[in-house]
């Protein structure tokens, strides 16, 4: 594992940049080209390792963004793709094959769910999925042919927390890759491989581009297990585009500030919410009432800008609710500076089963919340609007 040689606000800035530098430019140039000139034919065979040769093998500009990443996480290399679920998809493919099993948590973004219980039985790879925090179930789950374990922390969408170290040691004890979804924890938040977790994964699309203008996503861990990887992505034509890249190194400028403001927006909002009347249960890492609250002030230094909390009422009423607000805008993704709100039976969760949604825990009543930097009193203003208009709706219809 790769340490920290600079505090993460300065790496969030300046990444991979030489800070020794002459007469260059400020921002990270976009090398917005397929392909790179060569001298001679001999040149072009040694370019074919290099980030210009073509683009669909590497860029310069996509390079800068994935030393940056890595530099965050505290580990060796990164990849960019296309998407957060195109750097998922790839890595499996990357290191599994036929015959090999997995085990997952239950709790895990939809699409993942999907993916593994519909697309990868059709290559002969299985899944097992276990409940979240039950680590004995875990244990039980682990087959012969077991290669990966696959965690996400905090959850999607009930922000439960799962004990890095603990989950880490059990995946060295079986010789397993551990594989996290830490999209909604940020490199700013928590560093699972400083616990042992094998593979980072964001969906850089959300907090680390941090503006809702490009779609993309990340892997980073040890060079052994990247080469594979990018190999793969090579092969799949899974890659980032360039001008979308420097989209990312600028987002990731500003990271630490912005997940620090919804840090704090979100915590005064969760616990707004939980003294509400017309709020039955808030999930929100450090707020006292969670149930993996220790754990998570543990290894975490916010507790993120995702908050989800269960209307008292019927799914009906979180959808009035969800409309019903201003600041709030009605969108799917999250982690952009702007605050968003979305039920995730209708979004994030909506191409499983109900039955898969059931086991989760993910209810029709949920209504998910992305915190942005906005004023946090404007927020709570908004959602104190939103639910006393859904409750003056409902008593002109009884009455």
């Amino acid at each position: 594992m790769k340490r920290h040689t600079r505090r993460l606000e300065t790496a969030a800035v300046h990444g991979a940049a030489d800070l020794e530098k002459k007469n260059g430019p400020v921002g990270t140039p976009i090398y917005q080209t397929s392909t790179f000139e060569v001298t001679d034919n001999d040149e072009q065979q040694r370019v074919t390792t290099t980030d210009r040769y073509y683009t669909r093998w590497g860029n310069p500009t996509n390079t800068v963004a994935e030393q940056a990443v890595a530099a965050l996480e505290g580990v060796e290399s990164a990849r960019t793709f296309a998407s957060g679920m195109g750097a998922i998809t790839t890595t499996i493919l990357a290191l599994l094959k036929t015959g090999d099993h997995i085990v997952a948590q239950r709790d895990i973004y939809g699409g993942v769910t999907k993916f593994f219980s519909q697309w990868l039985p059709r290559l002969g790879i299985e899944t097992t999925f276990v409940d979240t925090n039950d680590y004995e179930q875990y244990a039980r789950a682990i087959r012969p042919n077991t290669r990966l374990l696959y965690l996400e922390s905090p959850t999607n969408p009930a922000l439960r927390v799962v004990d890095l170290k603990k989950a880490a040691a059990l995946a060295r004890q079986h010789k397993l890759i551990s594989m996290i979804d830490s999209t909604f924890g940020t490199p700013i938040n928590q560093h699972p491989a400083e616990y042992g977790i094998d593979l980072v994964m964001h969906s850089g699309t959300k907090y680390l581009s941090g503006h809702a203008d490009l779609t993309c996503g990340v892997v980073a861990g040890r060079h052994e297990l990247m080469e594979p990887i990018h190999e793969t992505r090579t092969t799949l034509g899974n890659c980032m585009d360039p001008h979308a890249s420097w989209l990312l190194i600028r987002g990731l400028k500003t990271l630490a500030v912005r997940v620090a403001r919804q840090n704090e927006n979100a915590l005064r909002v969760a616990e707004f919410l939980e003294q509400h009347a017309k709020v039955r249960r808030v999930h929100y890492p450090f707020l006292k009432s969670h149930p993996q609250h220790a754990i998570a002030r543990q290894q975490m230094s916010g507790g993120g800008g995702m908050v989800t909390f269960e209307v008292e009422g019927t799914g009906e009423d979180a959808r009035r609710v969800s409309e019903a607000m201003r600041l709030f805008t009605l969108a799917t993704s999250l982690g952009g500076v702007e605050s968003l709100v979305s039920i995730p039976v209708l979004t994030s969760h909506a191409m499983i089963s109900a039955e898969q949604r059931e086991k989760m825990g993910v209810t029709e009543q949920m209504v998910r919340l992305s915190v942005g930097i906005e004023s946090c009193d404007d927020l709570i203003e908004d959602l104190e609007r939103a639910l006393q208009a859904v409750g003056a709706r409902a008593t002109v219809q009884v009455g």
